[in-house]
């Protein structure tokens, strides 16, 4: 039997430009988030064969999603919990809960914060598997995808039982003042082994690459003058801003027109509605280690926005060494929408540096 336990304010902050949920919920609400925790729960429980017997925790931690994947569950452990209301100690106390009723592997539906309180309560015990729905994704403990998720979990549950230890891991953000982010190790599950499953953990930012990201930076300061730009998160991102001569920020998104800062830090809302006629070019970078592009950590470059500044406009920009940690694996898309994944799939030219490029695939 598979057990499910959902976090349903997983994700809330993404699209409202927080960087996170956790202890966060009543802002993201108050700033119009809409959670999709269900919706993606569900999209990898149709990955599950039907005969297939799942226990899942009450109410919006699990039996919500089994519900709206029109399945029934085999058992509900647990009271029936809002999910508004839902806290880290509810997610534990789930987890044990279908520990305790013989579950061989258990599905979890949220971010690192999830990870974490999975992990605390099982430890590799028990064979886990994440369904990414946070914010931000630093942990080795996820598939892919939603459907990746379902996909993983139904080859092991139907033999081919590999598995490996993954790190779970969450943003440690005390060198922020520094311009720099990193994960921080909160120990380990066991995962299934196969195709989909999110690689590693991600890395941070390498000293060795700076000269190059000063590069990059500088030949889009060039070429995109005088345009009006998206800049994602992280420090290659950062750094073009600082070559157009602006103060951007480092783990949020903003739209620069004319040489100015419009929007600084900005929530999907705030970026829709800065967004002219004329679009935008949307510069990314790739999450080190992992590949992610959209839809880890920039929600707010949500299908709605990519849309409205335009899907061919896409500028991807990675350091060598980046694209060479990723061993030949392809850049990744998740952004909630498949309509959108599907045109954004495929070759790709990436800048690697002040006079050199790239052709890439994004998958």
């Amino acid at each position: 039997m598979i057990g499910l336990v959902v976090n349903p304010v997983a994700g809330l902050g993404g699209s409202v430009g927080l960087k996170g949920t956790d202890g966060l919920v009543e802002q993201a609400r108050a700033l119009g988030a809409i959670p999709h925790a269900h919706e993606r729960a569900a999209l990898a429980l149709r990955q599950l064969p039907l005969d297939l017997p799942i226990a899942c925790a009450g109410g919006d931690m699990g039996e919500t999603s089994m519900l709206l994947a029109g399945r029934e569950p085999t058992l509900v452990v647990g009271a029936a919990i809002d999910g508004t209301q839902s806290t880290a100690a509810d997610t534990c106390a789930a987890v044990a809960a279908l520990a305790a009723a013989g579950v061989e592997l258990i599905l979890f539906a949220g971010g690192d914060g999830t990870a974490r309180d999975v992990c605390s309560t099982v430890g590799d015990t028990i064979v886990a598997l994440g369904i990414p729905a946070g914010v931000k994704i630093q942990s080795a403990t996820f598939a892919q995808s939603p459907r990746a998720a379902g996909e993983l979990a139904a080859a092991w549950y139907v033999g081919r039982r590999r598995e490996r230890v993954a790190e779970v891991v969450d943003l440690d953000d005390s060198g922020t003042a520094h311009g720099r982010v990193g994960p921080r190790l909160y120990g380990t599950l066991r995962v299934p082994l196969g195709p989909g499953l999110v690689a590693g953990t991600k890395s941070p930012s390498n000293d060795e690459d700076q000269a190059t990201v000063s590069g990059i930076a500088d030949r889009v300061a060039e070429r995109m003058l005088g345009t009006t730009l998206l800049l994602g998160c992280g420090t290659t991102l950062a750094a073009i801003g600082a070559a157009l001569g602006l103060q951007t920020s480092l783990l949020g998104v903003d739209l620069v027109r004319d040489g100015e800062v419009v929007v600084h830090d900005g929530s999907e809302a705030e970026l829709l509605a800065a967004l002219n006629d004329d679009g935008a070019t949307t510069v990314v970078t790739p999450i080190g280690g992992q590949g992610f592009v959209l839809g880890r950590g920039n929600q707010q470059l949500s299908p709605a926005v990519l849309r409205r500044a335009g899907l061919t406009r896409l500028t991807v920009v990675a350091t060598p060494a980046k694209l060479a940690a990723l061993g030949g694996r392809p850049l990744l898309v998740d952004t909630g929408d498949e309509a959108t994944d599907t045109e954004l799939r495929g070759w790709h030219k990436l800048v690697t540096g002040y006079d050199e490029e790239t052709i890439y695939r994004v998958e």
